[in-house]
C-alpha cells in the first residue's frame, strides 16, 4: 500500500513538543507515514532522547534533505529550505512575544524575513495564531501574506479543554485541599526569570510556610539544553532537597500550570498561557527591550503585579490573591488566539489540503491533558528531605 510521507522537522525539544499536538491530528490514518528529522541546532542536544521516548522513525538530517516528502512541518526556520516538500511553518510558542534589538537580526522573532523566508524560499503555508499577526506580516514580509493561515493555538485549546480537570491534576500531584501550589516559570535568555533565580529561589524555599505552600519550577528546555541537565540539576539540588518540585524538560508542564494557585513568571509563553488558568500571576522580571510591544506579553507586563524584593513573599501572595480579577485579563487572553477552540479543525484542514487528500470523517476532538507526573521531591518522605 502506497502511503504519503509526512516529515516533522524537530530542531529542539520545545519545537518537538509543539509539533506533537499537530501530528496527533494525523493519528489512525493508514494512508500516511510520519517520520522525524533533526537539523543541527544550538539547543538540540536533547532531541535524540526525545525521539527515543517517542519511539519514532528518525531520518538523519542529511538523508532527509536528499528525499522528497508529501508534507513537512516545522516550528523553526533553520535549514528547512533544504527540505523537498510543501512546508508549513508554525510558531513554537504563544503568539510572537520576543523581539531582537539591534543588528541585522532585529525584529520580532518569528515574524522577521529570515524566519518567514528561510534561505529565501517561500513555504507552502504559514500558520499564525491571531488575525492581528497579518498586519505585521504585511509590513515585514508582504509576499508571505497570501500564504498565511490564521489557525489558532493548540496549547491554548488543550489548556482550555483541561481546566475542568484541575482538581484531578491536584490530586495526582498529592496536593491537599488547603495547600497552595506556587509555580515559578522561566523562559530562556539573560533577562529571563532563570537569570535571577539566585535571588528568587531562596525566597521560594525559605519564606513560604511548608504547611501551607508547595513550590514547583518550570524552566524552559533551552536552559536545560544550553547548560546541560547535570549543571541545571546541580544548581537546583538544594531546592529539590528542600521540597521544591523540579519539572524536567521532557514532562508536560501544562497540567501542572493548571494545578497552580499562583504563577510567578516572566515574559515567556508559559507565563502568558497562565492567564488562561484563572489564578494570580506575579512577574519576577519583564524586560521591555525583549518584548514585542504589540504582543499580549506587553499587555501582561503593564497589568500583572511585579514581585517586590523587600516585602515578604507570603504577604505578596495573599495580596495578589485578594486583588486578582479574572475578567481583567480577558483582553490579554483574547490576543493569544483569534480562533479559540478551532485549532484542530483549521490545522487538519490545511494539512490535508496540501496533501491533496480528503480528511478523515470524524471531528478532530481536542483531548484533555493527561494527569501530571509527580516531581521526585514530592514523593513519600519529602517532609524528611525538606526538614
Amino acid at each position: 500500500m502506497g502511503r504519503k510521507k509526512v516529515l516533522a522537522v524537530i530542531h529542539t525539544v520545545t519545537y518537538g513538543k509543539r509539533l506533537l499536538d499537530i501530528l496527533s491530528l494525523l493519528d489512525a490514518d493508514f494512508r500516511l507515514q510520519v517520520v522525524f528529522t533533526a537539523p543541527p541546532h544550538a539547543f538540540g542536544d536533547d532531541v535524540p532522547a526525545f525521539f527515543g521516548r517517542l519511539g519514532s522513525a528518525v531520518l538523519p538530517w542529511e538523508q532527509a534533505t536528499r528525499m522528497t516528502f508529501d508534507l513537512a512541518l516545522a516550528a523553526g526556520p533553520r535549514g528547512v529550505e533544504r527540505i523537498d516538500a510543501p512546508l508549513i511553518t508554525l510558531p513554537h510558542g504563544a503568539n510572537y512575544l520576543k523581539r531582537v534589538v539591534g543588528g541585522a537580526d532585529a525584529g520580532v522573532a518569528g515574524l522577521r524575513r529570515q524566519d518567514l523566508l528561510p534561505g529565501g524560499r517561500l513555504p507552502a503555508a504559514v500558520g499564525v495564531p491571531h488575525h492581528a499577526e497579518l498586519r505585521e506580516l504585511a509590513r515585514s514580509c508582504p509576499e508571505v501574506l497570501p500564504l498565511a493561515h490564521v489557525i489558532g493555538d493548540p496549547v491554548h485549546d488543550r489548556i482550555t479543554a483541561s481546566l475542568p480537570l484541575r482538581a484531578a491534576y491536584r490530586r495526582a500531584l498529592g496536593l491537599s485541599e488547603g495547600e497552595k501550589l506556587v509555580v515559578a516559570v522561566s523562559t530562556w535568555g539573560a533577562h529571563s526569570s532563570f537569570g535571577r533565580f539566585d535571588a528568587l529561589l531562596p525566597r521560594l524555599i525559605g519564606e513560604l510556610p511548608t504547611d501551607r505552600y508547595r513550590t514547583a519550577l518550570l524552566v524552559h528546555p533551552n536552559v536545560w539544553a544550553g547548560h546541560g541537565a547535570y549543571q541545571v540539576r546541580s544548581w537546583l539540588a538544594r531546592c529539590e532537597q528542600r521540597g521544591m518540585g523540579i519539572v524536567p524538560p521532557e514532562a508536560d508542564w501544562r497540567s501542572i500550570l493548571i494545578a497552580a494557585d499562583f504563577i510567578l513568571g516572566d515574559h515567556g509563553s508559559v507565563t502568558l498561557y497562565g492567564t488562561l488558568t484563572g489564578v494570580p500571576i506575579l512577574l519576577a522580571t519583564s524586560p521591555g527591550r525583549e518584548i514585542n510591544p504589540s504582543s499580549p506579553a506587553a499587555a501582561l507586563a503593564t497589568h500583572a503585579p511585579r514581585l517586590s524584593p523587600t516585602h515578604p513573599l507570603a504577604d505578596q501572595l495573599d495580596y495578589v490573591s485578594r486583588e486578582y480579577r479574572h475578567e481583567d485579563y480577558a483582553p490579554i487572553r483574547s490576543r493569544i488566539t483569534s480562533e479559540p477552540g478551532r485549532f484542530n479543525r483549521n490545522m487538519r484542514r490545511l494539512m490535508y489540503a496540501l496533501l491533496g487528500m480528503g480528511q478523515p470523517a470524524h471531528e478532530p476532538v481536542t483531548v484533555p491533558l493527561p494527569e501530571p507526573v509527580t516531581p521526585a521531591a514530592w514523593a513519600p518522605g519529602r517532609g524528611e528531605a525538606s526538614a
